[in-house]
């Protein structure tokens, strides 16, 4: 695992570091759950912390995005002054076979029972 972080260096735990409780404690909250689908509908794609369109205060949403590249579900990186954010979709599926695209079924199934559905 990286060590140390400046306001421009950002920590991301090593592939062997990466924890299934971690991944599935990130996963539990529902913002978090959010920002997940966002980015796995994207394939791939850097998205600004800022194209996410969550209803929590900037240093909730900051936290939010902290336990999820803490605990390995996405790679964030700086491009000029944005943090763009992607999701280690590789990583996970290498480290836990099936279960992003289950939990991302779950949560789409879950939002149509509860009139969410995008």
């Amino acid at each position: 695992m990286t060590t140390a972080a400046t306001s421009r260096t950002l920590v991301h735990p090593a592939a062997k570091d990466i924890r299934l409780e971690g991944v599935l404690h990130a996963l539990a909250d529902p913002m978090r759950m959010r920002v997940v689908c966002d980015l796995a509908r994207e394939e791939g794609a850097e998205l600004s912390c800022s194209s996410f369109d969550l209803p929590v205060t900037k240093s909730t949403s900051t936290h939010h995005f902290r336990v999820l590249r803490e605990s390995g579900v996405i790679r964030q990186i700086y491009r000029g002054t944005a943090k763009l954010s992607v999701l280690r979709r590789d990583t996970l599926d290498s480290l836990f076979p099936g279960l992003l695209d289950s939990v991302l079924a779950a949560a789409a199934s879950d939002a149509e029972r509860h009139g969410h559905g995008d």
